[in-house]
């Protein structure tokens, strides 16, 4: 049971102690929380909202694989958020190449009303028996003299309060404070975090007079650098979702006058009204290699558990926020929340479900950055809908010497880029396989860490780019 002391107003700072605590009320925070209640655990989940607020997140809205929720928050329990599950392909807008492109993507698409989707899954981890502390900012970590985390310090409307648990959970967003006070030298934990793996994502609300005629549509823009894409997902058929967003390593793009450019030109757009706004910064880089330390764990954002190449990541921190969860409730029930050894297997279930396709996603990230925008617009209207669909979603697709000579003479004049994204493409087929095996516990780490890094030196050697990591 969660257990308070103390009283900030006469016998000095209050303590909260529980067996999890959870920073951040998002996705897989919640889903972590919930999980933990439903076996019987104390969860609290500390946001720095207010209950108002709280699930207000700035969002591209498009959700794939919208079939497939943890059990711990089932699907029925989100639906109420879904404002459009007619999407189901992609449209690729390519200026340069006076062309558009239509895609599709695999398994179930739907575009949510993100602030409600955050208020259904706050709902369901209440339900869970999960408690909400809102108005709490995270100021610092608490560790023992082994380096095992055993707390944070918060300021709750405006009041100090030390929550204790046996482990923390990081679901607090990209570039986190509680990785930046936490000690992690002597940890497998990823420190190797820098701005240049994130992006900043600027987006708006916007209610249009009549009906667009691509409801059914991801629409996708690239921007005027190749780092950069604008967006324009329907909520519904007069809401649309419209945002932009570019890489960090990139001279900063001046995000809301650069949409409010596109918006003016597309008579789609005209005498629209802007009901909501919102920007922040979500990761578009690989999974980290460790999200573990003892009694500290990282999901969601917070550990990049999201798509690389399309920003998306609502599913896979569902599910990371799962496993962490019950990975956790092994380490307590084992009395091992010292060891991070204990909480390993955490880690091989991230990179066996989306962790090594989304490593060898940014792969083609980094592909990017070394080439001219007007080159990867022709090389990419010259690739086949389902084949780019394939490498978006998958991190590989098969290419025929058929289909290697289509392409090859549709992109006339692009030739040393197409030669060089099939080297590419090998060098993140060999990544996959090098995710897949993961080893299956601490000792195998740095040798697996360093077969990677080789990788990685031939892929920035191949396309010229500077490295990432």
């Amino acid at each position: 049971m969660t257990t308070n002391t103390g009283d900030s107003a006469g016998g000095g700072p209050r303590t909260v102690t529980a067996d999890i605590v959870v920073v951040g009320a998002g996705t897989s925070g919640c889903y972590a929380a919930a999980t933990v209640a439903d076996a019987g655990y104390d969860a609290v989940v500390v946001e720095r909202k207010d209950e108002t607020e709280a699930g207000h997140i700035a969002c591209g809205d498009a959700l794939k694989g919208a079939s497939d929720f943890p059990e711990a928050i089932p699907k029925s329990r989100l639906e109420p958020a879904f404002t459009n599950t007619g999407v189901d392909h992609g449209r690729f807008e390519i200026p340069q190449e006076d062309t558009v492109l239509e895609i599709p993507v695999p398994g179930e698409l739907a575009v949510i009303d993100r602030w409600e989707y955050g208020r259904c899954l706050i709902e369901g981890a209440n339900d869970s028996g999960a408690t909400f502390h809102y108005d709490t900012v995270v100021q610092d970590v608490l560790q023992d003299e082994t380096g095992r985390v055993t707390g944070v310090k918060a300021m709750r409307k405006g009041d100090p309060v030390t929550y204790e648990a046996d482990i923390v959970i990081d679901g607090a967003g990209a570039l986190s404070i509680l990785q930046d006070k936490t000690d992690l030298e002597d940890a497998t934990f990823d420190t190797n975090v820098q701005y240049s793996q994130f992006c900043s994502a600027y987006r708006e609300i916007i209610e249009v007079d009549e009906p667009v005629e691509w409801d059914d549509a991801l629409v996708f823009k690239p921007t005027e650098r190749s780092a950069g894409y604008l967006w324009y997902f329907p909520r519904t058929d007069t809401e649309i979702n419209a945002g932009l967003g570019f890489q960090m390593n990139e001279e900063p793009m001046e995000l809301v006058d650069d949409l409010k450019r596109d918006l003016e030109d597309r008579s789609e757009f005209e005498g629209a009204t802007v009901k909501d706004k919102l920007g922040a910064a979500l990761p578009t880089r690989r999974p980290y290699d460790s999200a573990v330390a003892p009694g500290f764990m990282a999901v969601g954002d917070a550990a990049g558990h999201v798509n690389p190449t399309t920003g998306g990541g609502i599913a896979g921190a569902a599910y990371a926020g799962k496993y962490a969860a019950e990975q956790a409730i092994e380490a307590i029930e084992s009395g091992r929340t010292d060891d991070e050894a204990a909480l390993w297997e955490y880690n091989e279930r991230v990179m066996d479900h989306f962790g090594a396709r989304y490593a060898a996603l940014d792969v083609y990230n980094i592909f990017t950055t070394a080439y001219d925008v007007d080159d990867l617009m022709a090389l990419l209207a010259s690739l086949p809908g389902e084949k780019l669909a394939e490498a978006l979603y998958g991190g590989s697709t098969s290419i025929g010497l058929g289909l290697k000579i289509k392409t090859a003479i549709k992109s006339f004049g692009h030739w040393g880029t197409i030669y060089d994204l099939y080297q590419t493409k090998s060098l993140a087929d060999r990544l996959l396989a090098h995710y897949e095996d993961y080893p299956a516990d601490p000792s195998g780490f740095e040798a697996w860490q360093r077969e990677r890094n080789d990788i990685m030196d031939d892929i920035y050697e191949l396309t010229g780019a500077d490295p990432k990591y």
